[in-house]
């Protein structure tokens, strides 16, 4: 797989049947090693390891509504109080994140309305505060705080 922008970590692969599988340390078993997915590990290694967000405050691939379509977020953290808090958008490290990208993740907000929302190819990552109250969605320098 391709070098990220994200700091590496010590991942498990395997072959089976011509397929290659990387071990998810949340769901706990092989997935399907996809660039996107690719993308995803090392986002999770960064968050837990990196930047200390708690494994149980992450979910993966978590079913979501957008209009009336069934939708998946890649990666959702969670305050301590269960409220969705930041929602990652994973994309494979070739598709150029743009505004049609960040509309994207903006869309799937609406209905979860976490404060922090991000993008990341793996090589480009950007990061963003959502205000509510004044409809503003601001850039932000990195990651946000871990929730308390």
């Amino acid at each position: 797989m391709e070098k990220l922008n994200l700091p590496e970590f010590s991942c498990k692969i395997t072959e089976n049947e011509g397929k290659t599988f990387v071990f998810d340390i949340l769901r706990k078993k092989n997935i399907v090693l996809t660039p996107e997915e690719w993308v995803r590990q090392h986002l999770v290694h960064l968050l837990i390891h990196h930047l200390s967000f708690g494994p149980g405050l992450i979910k993966l691939e978590s079913g979501l509504k957008y209009e009336s379509l069934d939708k998946r977020s890649d990666i959702l953290i969670y305050d301590r109080q269960a409220k969705p808090y930041f929602l990652i958008e994973c994309k494979a490290p070739d598709v150029a994140i743009t505004q049609k990208t960040l509309a994207q993740v903006s869309r799937y907000n609406k209905t979860l309305k976490a404060p922090f929302i991000a993008v990341s190819n793996g090589k480009s990552t950007f990061c963003f505060e959502v205000d509510y109250q004044n409809d503003i969605t601001k850039q932000m320098k990195g990651f946000p705080a871990v929730p308390v």
